[in-house]
C-alpha cells in the first residue's frame, strides 16, 4: 500500500476536548489535514522540540532516543498505520544492521521521537480518505463551519499573550522566560523567547 508523507502544520489546545491539544498533520503534496487530539503531555514533547527548547532534565521520548542509540538502533519512519473507532494507530520503524522491527505506539509519542530522530511522517490513503480535512476555503456555507477555518482555528495562535509580552520590557520577559523553564511551561518560553529574539 502506497505511503503519503506528512508533516507537521501545528500545534493549538484542542476546541472540542478541555486538556487535550490538536496536532495538525498535512499531506506534503496535497490539501489534505489530519487533526489529532492529544494529550497535554505529549504535545509538550512535541512543542520543546519543534521550538528547539532544551529542557532543564530529559524527557521520556529524549530517553527512549539515548536508549535506541546506545544499542545502535537508528529509526527509519513513523507510520499513523490504522484509524479504528476514532483511534488513530501508529508504528515506529526502527532497526540495526541485522534487522527492521515494527514498534506498536500512539501517534502522538510516535512523532514527539520520530521528531527527535528527524525521520519522515507517512499515513496511507485509506487514513486520510478516512479522517482527513480538505483545506478549501470556497465552499463556506452560512450555519456551518468552514473544514479550511476549522483547520486555520485548530492552527491559529491565541493572539492575547503575545500581546500582553510586546508591552513588557526584556527584564520582565527574561524572569517570565525562566519561570517557564522553570516549570517546564516551553510553549509558553518559546513565545517569550521569540519575542527576546525579535528584539536584538
Amino acid at each position: 500500500m502506497k505511503k503519503i508523507k506528512l508533516e507537521i502544520l501545528g500545534l493549538s489546545p484542542s476546541q472540542s476536548q478541555t486538556g487535550s491539544f490538536a496536532l495538525v498533520l498535512g499531506e506534503e503534496l496535497g490539501n489534505r489535514r489530519l487533526p489529532i487530539i492529544i494529550g497535554v503531555f505529549e504535545a509538550q514533547a512535541i512543542a520543546v522540540q519543534i521550538e528547539n527548547i532544551v529542557p532543564n532534565r530529559p524527557m521520556t521520548h529524549d530517553l527512549f532516543k539515548s536508549f535506541a542509540e546506545a544499542l545502535n538502533y537508528t529509526l527509519k519512519e513513523i507510520v499513523i498505520s490504522d484509524l479504528s473507532e476514532g483511534i488513530f494507530y501508529a508504528k515506529i520503524i526502527c532497526g540495526d544492521d541485522l534487522r527492521e522491527v515494527e514498534i506498536d505506539s500512539r501517534p502522538s509519542d510516535a512523532i514527539a521521537i520520530g521528531l527527535r530522530f528527524d525521520v519522515p511522517i507517512y499515513t496511507f490513503e485509506t487514513i486520510l480518505s478516512e479522517a482527513g480535512i480538505v483545506a478549501s476555503g470556497l465552499n463556506e456555507e452560512e450555519g456551518e463551519e468552514d473544514e479550511d477555518e476549522l483547520v486555520r482555528e485548530t492552527l491559529r495562535t491565541k493572539g492575547s499573550f503575545n500581546e500582553q509580552i510586546r508591552d513588557m520590557s526584556n527584564d520582565v520577559l527574561q524572569k517570565m522566560l525562566d519561570e517557564a523553564l522553570k516549570k517546564e511551561e516551553y510553549e509558553k518560553a518559546a513565545k517569550i523567547r521569540d519575542e527576546l529574539e525579535k528584539r536584538n
